[in-house]
């Protein structure tokens, strides 16, 4: 993996056994989503994309924030510019941020502070959420008077379900710890002293699962997951014999009858 240097404002760490851990790194400016870091983040998406020996990407902010979303210093500053321009700067945005949901392996949104806005969309864009105790989660769009973007109203109704995406959107309220566990915004919360060894533990975990099937389970889980339970049982009728043909199933059963831990390769 490339020194982070390749990518400016972003720090990147590569651990022996795949995971690759993701810092947005502008502290000063609470890890804003600016033209910079926006342009580093896709091209090291893209890279991430190809890359055969990633098992999992971790996704974190430096300092004391993990994201406070767009940049506000260009949100206002154009209150005449028509629409179709300013739409057109939108969408390239939504979509180089959003290319995490793209990659085939899990990924892990480890809110280290504050996700605001497009923050909060980039926590919710990933596979799974844990967080600081103390960790603010917000998407307070309407309280700035503007509509929801980066797919706010795709991505929480998916994490938190309907009803309670409708009050979050519609009051623009923070939530934080055991509540934000509650209602669905992270899978758990730890002391925010504990958070990265725990968030390493948990990705270290999913390295040591067979690449190949953990893939395809990925797949299965897009979005909402199967179109119907007929759906379901086709897709798995299909994949399961796929993984049964592969080197990592004999490596798994043979780490089974000999109790040890396997030793996958993704072949």
């Amino acid at each position: 993996m490339p020194e982070s240097r390749e990518y400016p404002l972003l720090a990147v760490n590569r651990t022996s056994n795949g995971v690759v851990t993701v810092r947005l790194d502008d502290p000063e400016r609470r890890n804003a989503m600016t033209a910079t870091m926006t342009e580093s983040w896709g091209r090291l998406m893209a890279e991430l994309a190809s890359d055969r020996d990633l098992r999992a990407l971790v996704v974190t902010g430096a300092g004391s924030a993990f994201s406070s979303g767009g940049d506000l210093g260009w949100i206002g500053a154009e209150p005449g510019a028509p629409v179709d321009r300013l739409r057109a700067r939108m969408l390239p945005f939504y979509r180089t941020w959003l290319s995490v949901r793209e990659l085939s392996v899990p990924t892990i949104a480890a809110v280290n502070g504050p996700a605001v806005g497009a923050g909060a969309c980039l926590a919710l864009a990933c596979d799974l959420r844990y967080a600081a105790d103390t960790a603010k989660f917000a998407v307070p769009f309407t309280r700035l008077g503007i509509h929801p973007g980066m797919a706010a109203t795709w991505l929480l109704p998916e994490v938190v379900g309907m009803a309670n995406a409708r009050e979050l959107l519609y009051t623009g309220r923070a939530v934080s710890g055991a509540e934000a566990v509650a209602l669905g915004v992270y899978n758990r919360v730890f002391p925010a002293t504990d958070l990265h060894s725990e968030v390493a533990r948990i990705a270290g975990e999913i390295a040591e699962t067979a690449p190949i099937a953990v893939k395809l389970t990925k797949e299965a889980l897009v979005g909402a997951g199967h179109e119907s339970f007929e759906a379901a049982l086709r897709w798995e009728a299909l994949a399961q014999p796929i993984t049964m043909a592969t080197e990592d199933l004999q490596e798994g059963l043979a780490a089974q009858r000999e109790k040890r831990s396997p030793r996958f390769t993704g072949r």
